[in-house]
């Protein structure tokens, strides 16, 4: 597959470093056929998800439903949406392709971490048809019409990985703030991937905006969710793809690249105008599923306070003289012969 055309680097700055069938959902650590296996500060409840005969409980606190009692963001439908709209930008951003490093023809066995709707998983397991594609999740809100050579497992990444055969291609993106470890995550990247094979991480970091604001909401935001998410154990941000971080794994890391995506419209480029009205939509509707747990469990902040500020912070980012952006960085890393 020919190399993805070069993003343009006016996204504006580009910063460089060098027995199952398919679609059914395995429990944690089982495998597939091939041998890979309120006004009041809280308020919760659970209820029930089905898929493939298994059930899993969605926790649901404050109204908005989540996989587990620690993980901040949420997997209701109202995210999944977002999750989808937020994969369609990521595709823009990457001209049609799947990932910022080609994926070789040659391939047999992908892993995708943190699938989520698992759109990902689905695209490159319809690109490689002779590949075996593995998309894992702590969740379970995946479909299950999907081509027969993709299969999802609920799992959590920073367990022991247990897949008995090696992958040619490790695909993260979106799980800033997942791990409290990121370099145990990495470590099992490289114990698992063949030699040459490639480690894929992309994410967002922080919102700006283009034109200060004095004493914005914007800036009160981030720094609340960054309070937040040190106290959590598992910090926001793009520190997890430094280099030290990946390379002290054993990697070698073969480019890394940050892009400044604009929010909204406001570019004159008419493509990064599409990708910039998916990414403020996406933007939009995540900034309360980004904060709304991390603020009310460890800032002790109340429901309405936390909806009152992402109100607030929306209308600053809506304003036309604001140019809003998010940074985006791929980094691309490869586990070289020993």
């Amino acid at each position: 597959m020919a190399e993805p055309t070069e993003i343009d680097p006016h996204y504006s700055s580009v910063r460089d470093e060098a027995e199952e069938g398919p679609g059914q959902v395995t429990a944690s650590r089982q495998s597939s056929p091939s041998g890979h296996r309120s006004s009041e500060k809280s308020q919760s409840s659970t209820k029930s998800l089905s898929l493939s005969g298994s059930v899993f409980e969605q926790i649901v606190e404050n109204e908005r439903g989540y996989a587990n009692e620690k993980y901040f963001m949420p997997c209701d439908e109202q995210e999944q949406t977002r999750l989808a709209i937020l994969y369609q930008c990521f595709t823009s951003i990457l001209n049609g392709q799947p990932s910022f490093q080609s994926i070789p023809r040659s391939a047999k066995r992908i892993l995708e971490i943190g699938t989520g709707t698992g759109d990902w998983a689905v695209a490159v397991a319809e690109r490689f048809p002779e590949a075996e594609i593995t998309a894992t999740d702590i969740t379970c809100f995946q479909p299950t019409d999907v081509p027969p050579n993709v299969f999802f497992e609920i799992d959590d990444a920073q367990e022991e990985w247990t897949y008995t055969e090696p992958f040619d291609f490790i695909h993260i993106r979106g799980l800033a703030g997942a791990f409290s470890d990121w370099s145990a995550v990495y470590a099992q990247a490289y114990q698992h991937l063949q030699t040459n094979g490639v480690l894929e991480v992309a994410d967002f970091g922080t919102i700006s905006l283009g034109e200060a604001i004095a004493d914005s909401y914007l800036s009160i935001y981030n720094g609340a969710c960054a309070s937040a998410t040190e106290k959590s154990g598992c910090p926001l941000g793009l520190d997890h793809m430094k280099r030290a971080v990946i390379e002290n794994a054993g990697l070698s890391i073969g480019k890394s690249r940050t892009f400044d995506v604009p929010l909204g419209t406001w570019s004159s480029d008419s493509r990064k105008k599409v990708a910039g009205k998916m990414a403020l939509i996406a933007t939009l509707e995540g900034l309360e599923a980004s904060s709304l747990r991390l603020l009310t469990q460890h800032m002790d902040w109340k429901v309405e306070d936390v909806r009152d500020l992402c109100g607030k912070v929306q209308g600053e980012l809506m304003r036309p003289d604001a140019r809003p952006f998010i940074t985006c960085q791929f980094t691309v890393a490869r586990k070289l012969p020993t």
